[in-house]
């Protein structure tokens, strides 16, 4: 009774595995279409990147000059303080080396600021485009029938598949 109910099992496993292995075979028949987009390069290369690019390099271009400005003064300051401290009193020397700290000090922590402003709105841009890029992409794989959309860079990748220029010329497009 044992041997006839695990030949039963056995059957049961085995038809269930054919009709598995049998509905693979039919979906790969039915052809998924795949697609591939590299990310960084619709980041850089469309119309959105660059004007983003540039907002963001107009928008901290003040801040920048300062920046580089105050420590060209500091660097200044610096020799003007080494050649002269043979001959200034200890007091003044010493309380111009203060002074020369705080100032970089300062100037560091507004060049932190800047970056972590830069970085954010960095950010800011890329979702926005992101977001315009997924809409293309999900325009363009409903005209093209596409099943799938891979966004990483893979091994090998066959030119066909890389959709990137297409979404780029969408992106452009957009008003």
């Amino acid at each position: 009774m044992k041997r006839i109910l695990m030949t039963n099992w056995a059957k049961l496993g085995t038809v269930t595995l054919l009709t598995l292995f049998g509905s693979m075979v039919q979906a790969q028949d039915a052809g998924a279409r795949i697609a591939f987009v590299n990310a960084e390069k619709i980041f850089v290369e469309s119309n959105m990147a660059k004007a983003a690019q540039s907002r963001l390099q107009n928008e901290f271009a003040k801040r920048q000059n300062e920046i580089r400005d105050g420590a060209q003064k500091i660097k200044a300051t610096a020799e003007k303080l080494d050649r002269d401290a043979a001959v200034m009193p200890e007091a003044e020397r010493i309380r111009k080396q203060r002074e020369l700290a705080d100032f970089d000090r300062d100037l560091q922590r507004k060049n932190r600021e800047l970056n972590d402003d830069a970085a954010q709105r960095n950010a800011e841009e890329r979702a926005k485009i992101a977001e315009r890029a997924s809409a293309a992409l999900r325009q363009i794989a409903e005209q093209r029938k596409i099943d799938i959309i891979f966004q990483e860079s893979p091994a090998y990748l066959n030119p066909r598949l890389d959709i990137t220029d297409e979404v780029i010329k969408v992106l452009n497009n957009l008003k």
